[in-house]
């Protein structure tokens, strides 16, 4: 009896000890979380100060006159990141698909392993290999491509039209894409995969195409962890650095085209953050990145905010 409540105790001490060091790692995330947001918002202070809100809105980026704005970065942050979903988001849903409903079953894992291991690969190698491979085939057969067929449309032959440099914005937002599409193709797929085979077998007996399944039956079922897919996506998207800084130009100009260099909050921080001098300048490029941390809040809430609507609607609670 004596050893029987001396286990119970110990069972309910190390489950006290258990339950307080979760509650002390979860705790640890929101400590640091507001600390490096404090440190951002304190090391902001002096060109908040000297610019106020027209930091936000200002193309001027002038370290010799001490003047600074952010709205090119910003602008190319944003831009760079919606050009990789658009392209990425489609390519990741077909290559989902194809894997977990139309792939012949020796093919299933080769493809598997091929796209673990396209994210696997670091950034810095997409960029080296998009500045010397992909932007000189582009500039040479893309983007001339580009000019003569949509640069001349009305109303937005103006984002497509430009020199062919190789490098630039939709030069970015494409190794962007190449880069998001392996993370977001993989979530899709393993949730793709956990879609109990009996409905999609009764969709089938019932006469419905593959689309109709995936449609009706697939997408339905995993529609929260779809949207998870996409936003881990976003985030890598929103926050690449050197892939970027290799093929985006890295330009302080704001231009409507698509093909003129460019530049983004992570690149402008990799660019000149060694060469700051001087209070100003460099609480400048701090300021961008508490631009980047609020840009990335925001996206990620949002993404929250869409999951707890989509799992009311299912009658659960997030």
């Amino acid at each position: 009896m004596s050893n029987s409540n001396h286990k119970f105790n110990s069972g309910a001490f190390f489950d006290k000890i258990f339950r307080n060091s979760t509650m002390f790692f979860a705790f640890v995330v929101f400590s640091v979380i507001f600390a490096i947001m404090a440190t951002l918002v304190v090391s902001s202070l002096p060109a908040l100060k000297a610019f106020g809100a027209g930091f936000f809105f200002s193309d001027t980026w002038n370290p010799v006159t001490i003047q600074f704005g952010g709205l090119v970065p910003i602008y190319g942050t944003l831009v760079t990141a919606a050009i990789a979903m658009v392209i990425g988001i489609p390519v990741s849903f077909g290559i989902a698909m194809f894997i977990t409903e139309l792939c012949p079953n020796w093919l299933k894992r080769p493809l598997g392993v091929a796209i673990e291991l396209l994210a696997g690969i670091p950034s810095i190698i997409y960029g080296m290999w998009g500045l010397f491979v992909f932007a000189p085939l582009f500039a040479d057969y893309g983007q001339p491509w580009i000019n003569d067929h949509l640069g001349s449309l009305p109303f937005i032959g103006v984002i497509f039209a430009g020199p062919t440099m190789g490098i630039g914005m939709l030069t970015a937002g494409i190794i962007l894409a190449i880069m998001v599409i392996p993370f977001t193709s993989s979530v899709m797929r393993d949730v793709f995969e956990v879609v109990p085979p009996l409905l999609k077998e009764s969709a089938y007996g019932l006469g419905a195409t593959t689309w109709e399944v995936l449609k009706n039956i697939v997408l339905p079922y995993t529609k929260i962890g779809v949207v998870g897919g996409i936003m881990l996506g976003l985030g890598r998207a929103l926050g690449e650095t050197m892939a970027v800084t290799f093929v985006i130009g890295n330009a302080h100009e704001l231009s409507a085209s698509l093909l003129m260099p460019g530049n983004t909050i992570s690149s402008a921080l990799a660019n000149e953050f060694t060469e700051a001098v001087g209070d100003v300048y460099t609480s400048s490029l701090i300021t961008l990145g508490l631009t980047l941390f609020i840009i990335t809040f925001i996206v990620l809430a949002c993404a929250k905010l869409l999951l707890i609507k989509l799992a009311a609607q299912e009658g659960k609670q997030s």
